[in-house]
C-alpha cells in the first residue's frame, strides 16, 4: 500500500515522502481499517515538526482523524494508532475506540467531525457552560477548529463573534454561521468587540490561538466570562497574570480533549451521540474546503501549517487529480 511516512522531523513539505510499504499489522484489541477519508489536523503539523506532546518513533505515518471502513464494511470514524496513521491506504485503530460515521455526512466530512467538533463541544458545554443567548466569541474562526465551535455556538443559542485574519477568512467565517465578522488585519480587534456587545463583552471566548490573541480576550472577556484555552497555533504560550483575572472576575479553562479518552470514554461516546444528531439536522456541517489526492497531502500539510487555509483540507485515498476539489 501506499503510505506517507516521515524518516526525520522538518517542515512538513520537506520531510513527508511517498513510499510503498507493507499493510500494518493489528494488534490485540485493534482492527485494520481501509482509509477513505483523512482530516489534516494542526496536530498533524506539530507531529512532523516534532513539537507536538506525543511524539511516534520515526518512521511513522501522520493523521491523527479518519473515516475509514471495517472489512464488513462500516462506515466508521476513528483516530489511528501511531505509527500507522491516516495519510495511508490503510490504518490501525483500536477497535473500542470506533464511532459510527453518521449517515448525513459523506466520507470527507465525517472524517473532519471527530477532533476538531469534540474539543468544540467539551470546550463550550462541558468547560464553559455556553448557554443560549450569551455571546462567544471565536479566534480563528474560519480554521477547521474555529468553524465547528462557530457551527456549535449557533446550535446552542449563542450571538458568535468570528475573528478572522483577510477577506477570503472572513467569507468563510460568514458561511459557517458569525453573526459578527471582524478581520484583525483591516479592525481593531478590541475596539471591534466592545462596539459588538455594547461594551459589555464576550461571556465565553474560544482561543486555539494563543499570543496576541489570547492578550486581547482579556480585554474583551465579560463579567464572569470563559476563556477556554484550546491550543496555541500562533506558536506563543501565553504567561497570564493571574490577578488581572481576579480583578475582571474572569475564568480561563484549559482544554486538552484527548484526556477524556482515556479519563471519561463515556464522555466521548455521549459527545459523539449529541454531534450525530446535531448533523442530521443540518445544524453542524464540517466546512471541507479541499479534498485533496493522497499524493497531494504532503503539499496539504503544508498550507495547514502554513496558515492560508480556510474550513479543512481532507485527503481521500481513491481520489484522483481531476476529481481533488
Amino acid at each position: 500500500m501506499q503510505a506517507w511516512q516521515v524518516h526525520e522531523n522538518g517542515e512538513p513539505g520537506e520531510v513527508l515522502r511517498l513510499a510503498e510499504v507493507a499493510r500494518p499489522t493489528p494488534g490485540d484489541g485493534q482492527v485494520l481499517l481501509k482509509v477513505r477519508a483523512a482530516n489534516i489536523n494542526f496536530p498533524d503539523v506539530l507531529m512532523v515538526r516534532g513539537h507536538y506532546q506525543v511524539q511516534p518513533p520515526l518512521p511513522f505515518t501522520p493523521g491523527v482523524e479518519i473515516c475509514g471502513e471495517t472489512e464488513d464494511g462500516r462506515r466508521v470514524i476513528a483516530n489511528p494508532a501511531l505509527p500507522y496513521g491516516g495519510f495511508a491506504e490503510y490504518a490501525v485503530a483500536d477497535t473500542a475506540a470506533l464511532l459510527s460515521a453518521p449517515d448525513s455526512l459523506d466520507d470527507a466530512e465525517a472524517a473532519a467531525l471527530h477532533i476538531g467538533y469534540q474539543t468544540g463541544w467539551f470546550g463550550l458545554h462541558r468547560r464553559a457552560g455556553l448557554e443560549a443567548g450569551e455571546t462567544l466569541l471565536v479566534h480563528a474562526a474560519a480554521g477547521g477548529v474555529g468553524s465547528a465551535a462557530v457551527q456549535l455556538g449557533k446550535a446552542a443559542g449563542a450571538t458568535v463573534i468570528g475573528v478572522v485574519g483577510g477577506a477570503e477568512k472572513a467569507a468563510a467565517a460568514r458561511e459557517s454561521g458569525c453573526d459578527v465578522v471582524i478581520d484583525r488585519r483591516a479592525e481593531d480587534v478590541i475596539a471591534a468587540v466592545k462596539e459588538a456587545t455594547g461594551g459589555r463583552g464576550a461571556d465565553v471566548i474560544y482561543d486555539p490561538v494563543g499570543g496576541e490573541a489570547y492578550a486581547q480576550s482579556t480585554k474583551v472577556v465579560a463579567f464572569e466570562g470563559r476563556i477556554v484555552v484550546v491550543g496555541f497555533a500562533s506558536g506563543t504560550i501565553p504567561s497570564p497574570p493571574l490577578n488581572h483575572a481576579l480583578v475582571k472576575n474572569y475564568s480561563v479553562l484549559g482544554l486538552h480533549w484527548g484526556l477524556y479518552n482515556t479519563k471519561a470514554p463515556k464522555l466521548v461516546q455521549h459527545c459523539h451521540e449529541q454531534l450525530t444528531e446535531l448533523a442530521a439536522r443540518g445544524a453542524i456541517k464540517p466546512l471541507v474546503s479541499e479534498r485533496v489526492p493522497l499524493g497531494g497531502a504532503a503539499a496539504a500539510v503544508q498550507r495547514l501549517a502554513d496558515g492560508v487555509t480556510t474550513g479543512r483540507l481532507v485527503v481521500i485515498p481513491g481520489l484522483t487529480e481531476a476529481g481533488a476539489a
